[in-house]
């Protein structure tokens, strides 16, 4: 059975039974722990959800909007109908608008319309930080400052939505790539899901292209939450782990010929990317807090 789905599931209820309710700066409170972690090998079993279901599609092209494609674009996205940044896109103004009132939350300049500002894919392209991290696990994989920081003061201002999961770091042991990953603040019904799945692809892609076999994930969260009107999602999800546990966790497939990570597929299509043999337990719908 998967662990994944143990890990995930006991966090959720941990949360739910010893979290305290917090408002924060979008109007919806939240149920909190301050600090959570977890570890999962990688090489051993793939993780991603099995008490429901996980589009993987949109989680990898998320991932390669960021870290391959190395863009702040929202169209590049919608683009591959994968529409999860389309609350934080800023329009032609410049503006970052309330999607259910239209009120102007605050104002870029308006060269950056279509984006999410200087956040995530803008800071790997800026700071060239895939292109050295490959090139350090290739020629001096005993480094230890191998760190990934999409947390730049440089870009924070204009940044419509500063990274969440803002740093990684990576170890190479024993022909093994590890990587530890932190995550400053934590949607764990919507978010962490997606995170831990698209991660553990990235790890297994730079793994296959500098000659080594995927390790251990090792989860790191500050301010780990479950928004109110979440709850009830997380509770049909809980009582589906509590009754029929999880289920066997599937296989990641990655094109063996592929040695660049630049070449890997980012189309709508994703043909270098397969996820075999995915048993889950269904669709569950939870609200997207802005």
């Amino acid at each position: 059975m998967a662990k994944w789905d143990d890990l995930y599931c006991s966090l959720c209820e941990k949360i739910l039974n010893e979290g305290t309710r917090v408002s924060n700066r979008t109007g919806v409170d939240t149920i909190k722990l301050p600090f959570a972690h977890f570890t999962l090998d990688v090489g051993k079993e793939f993780p991603i959800l099995t008490t429901k279901q996980l589009f993987i599609r949109q989680a990898v092209l998320e991932m390669l909007w960021i870290y391959q494609a190395q863009s702040n674009d929202v169209r590049w996205l919608q683009e591959r109908n994968v529409h999860i940044w389309d609350e934080w896109e800023l329009d032609d103004n410049g503006d970052w608008k309330e999607i259910q009132t239209g009120k102007v939350l605050r104002h870029f300049d308006p060269a950056m319309a279509h984006t999410i500002g200087t956040a995530y894919g803008y800071v790997v392209r800026k700071y060239n930080l895939i292109d050295k991290l490959i090139q350090s696990i290739q020629q001096t994989p005993e480094d230890r400052r191998r760190v990934l920081s999409l947390w730049q003061e440089a870009e924070m201002e204009t940044a419509v939505l500063p990274s969440c999961v803002w740093s990684s770091e990576w170890d190479v042991t024993d022909g093994k790539l590890n990587l530890l990953v932190h995550q400053r603040s934590c949607d764990v019904p919507l978010g962490l899901p997606f995170n831990v799945t698209q991660y553990a692809v990235l790890l297994c892609m730079i793994a296959q292209v500098t000659g080594l076999e995927p390790g251990i994930l090792d989860w790191s969260i500050k301010d780990a939450h479950i928004y109110v009107n979440q709850i009830d999602g997380i509770k049909e999800q809980l009582e589906r782990w509590h009754t029929k546990g999880s289920l066997p966790a599937p296989k990641l497939w990655l094109n063996p010929e592929i040695k660049n990570f630049y070449d890997f597929d980012s189309s709508s299509k994703l043909n270098d990317i397969k996820l075999e043999d995915y048993q889950h337990m269904g669709k569950i719908s939870f609200p997207i807090t802005q």
